[in-house]
């Protein structure tokens, strides 16, 4: 197989306060014709500023390569020109972006952002280009084409505009197609249909595919080789089969231990550490073990109730037309008690988040009760609300979002312990802000940086530390580990199971990855077009799915090899 891309000793360096920093170490790999490559690694490891490099979207000022070659049709791509770049950029070499909301264009509707790269590289016209953007957006699966072609990106749900995002890098049949982290914002079954239509792109137009990814077991169902990354260098390639059936580097077999499993509950997940350090605890939590914990826990009170909520959506067009009404969240009811995690599933655009923000009055509900600890909230005024703020809290799916960037994640995390009044003074805050933090995985010399400075995982892990700050009595996870890499994740699960337990806290668990849920609920929701599909004991559910719904998301799931 001849190679259609190389990459030689590879070093690069990022600047800050006039220090350099090496964060790829003399890394060299190649990528064939017609093959679909998986590199896998941690956040942090440089799987995408690898990538980046190759595209020559390192950002200027701060960041180099300071040496090594990169070579794609003869031509060295680290002594290209901005001008020369634009022509292979896009057309030749396309790349999908990991949080498609900071990467898509507020101003402008899904249709124009690909009607224009259409525009730059194709000699199409208008009208065909128009047909072209709609055949793209039905390949990619999206729902109502005609519908999310003049819709903006705020308008259309997370999983949607990652599907926009995948279209308008197809749009010019690129040779090579770098997916960073394509799938991490879809639903199993989403992700299940993306993985399968860029096998198909890929098996239809010959292109290339260089994966990336922080799930092993989602790599198996797509690349031929993997390449692992662990802190700026290659620690093992082989074929998917090899890397599977015999791991060498001992991060390599952390990757794949450290994923919940379907068919036992370890009462800590095994992180990159303790693999690495051959210290993987094997306690697992025994069916009569839950079973007397769940009695504890449902002869209690709830704390939360919830009946017959609504939340219907008016969109008006125009002037003269009639509004359209659209139920995101229908006639939902459900108990959850103290101490318990419900986990919340269903596929993108299922009213799974808009009902986390209804309890959360953040959008309120049309119809129906929330009573938290007796009392229905719907009903309070701002200035309640406002209190009852510390006691209901949210993890976001979209870390960058969630921060202030022109606040340090110190600051960050102080304002709302200052706005609640705890603690006595700053340097009390302060304290128990670097204490929160060495819990979620960071230490104290982050304190003073800015949200820009992270990735995205660490992101994530600073708005756990702000919303566990203020010891609330119930937490909305909202994707909260969706962008999270597995080892991350596995150090967050426990983190969530540990604080938990400490401080009592209350859990809705919302995500698309069933693995985790699982893993973590108690009770398990499961939500199908804004309705509630089946609700039951986590284990009970994925023992024996009474709907075909359900089956279809289980069966979805990634298994690895």
């Amino acid at each position: 197989m001849s190679h259609l891309l190389s990459i030689k000793n590879l070093c690069v360096s990022f600047f800050s306060n006039g220090k350099e920093n090496e964060v790829i170490h003399n890394i060299s790999y190649h990528l064939g014709e017609n093959e679909i490559l998986g590199i896998v690694g941690e956040s942090g490891s440089g799987k995408s500023v690898s990538s980046l490099a190759i595209l020559g979207l390192l950002p200027k000022k701060i960041s180099k390569i300071t040496s090594g070659n990169i070579v794609f049709e003869s031509k060295d791509l680290t002594q290209l020109s901005s001008k020369s770049f634009q022509k292979i950029r896009g057309k030749k070499i396309a790349m999908i972006f990991q949080e498609p909301m900071s990467s898509l264009n507020p101003s402008m509707t899904c249709g124009k952002q690909i009607e224009e790269i259409l525009l730059q590289h194709t000699t199409l016209t208008k009208k065909e280009i128009k047909t072209e953007t709609i055949r793209l957006f039905e390949k990619v699966k999206l729902p109502e084409p005609e519908r999310v072609f003049k819709s903006y990106p705020h308008e259309i749900s997370g999983g949607q505009k990652q599907r926009v995002m995948i279209a308008m890098a197809i749009a010019c049949k690129p040779q090579i197609l770098i997916a960073d982290e394509p799938t991490t914002a879809l639903d199993v079954t989403v992700q299940n249909d993306i993985i399968s239509l860029l096998k198909e792109l890929q098996l239809e137009t010959k292109m290339s595919v260089i994966f990336i990814t922080h799930d092993l077991s989602l790599i198996s169902q797509i690349a031929n080789r993997i390449i692992v990354m662990y802190k700026g260098e290659i620690v093992e390639q082989n074929t998917v089969n090899t890397i599977f059936k015999s791991p060498e580097h001992s991060y390599t077999k952390a990757l794949i231990t450290s994923r919940p499993s379907l068919k036992t509950r370890l009462k800590k997940l095994p992180t990159i550490d303790d693999v690495m350090n051959n210290s993987i605890s094997k306690d697992i939590i025994t069916l009569e073990m839950r079973k007397q914990e769940h009695e504890k826990i449902y002869s209690k009170a709830p704390l939360l109730e919830i009946i017959n909520l609504d939340k219907t959506y008016v969109s008006k067009s125009g002037w003269f037309t009639k509004p359209k009404y659209f139920k995101a969240v229908d006639n939902v009811s459900f108990k959850l008690y103290e101490g318990e995690t419900l986990g919340l599933v269903g596929e993108s655009g299922c009213g799974k988040s808009t009902l986390g923000n209804a309890l959360l009055l953040l959008d309120k509900p049309s119809s129906g009760s929330v009573l938290f600890k007796g009392k229905d909230i719907t009903k309070l005024s701002p200035s309640e609300i406002k209190m009852l703020r510390k006691d209901i809290q949210i993890i976001f799916q979209d870390p960058y979002s969630s921060l202030n960037p022109r606040l340090t994640i110190g600051k960050a995390i102080m304002e709302p312990m200052e706005v609640h009044k705890l603690y006595k003074n700053t340097a009390e805050r302060k304290n128990k802000v670097i204490e929160i933090l060495n819990r979620v995985g960071l230490n104290e010399s982050y304190f003073n940086r800015y949200p820009h400075e992270f990735s995205g995982g660490q992101r994530q892990r600073i708005g756990i530390a702000r919303t566990v700050a203020l010891q609330p009595k119930l937490i909305v996870c909202d994707e909260s580990v969706s962008a999270l890499d597995i080892s991350v994740q596995a150090q967050v699960l426990n983190l969530l199971n540990e604080l938990k337990e400490k401080y009592g806290f209350t859990y809705i668990f919302i995500s698309h990855d069933l693995a985790v849920v699982k893993y973590m609920s108690d009770q398990l929701l499961v939500m199908n077009k804004g309705r509630i599909e089946e609700i039951d004991d986590a284990d009970i559910i994925y023992a024996s799915p009474k709907k075909e719904y359900t089956k279809k998301l289980i069966n979805a799931i990634p298994k690895g090899l």
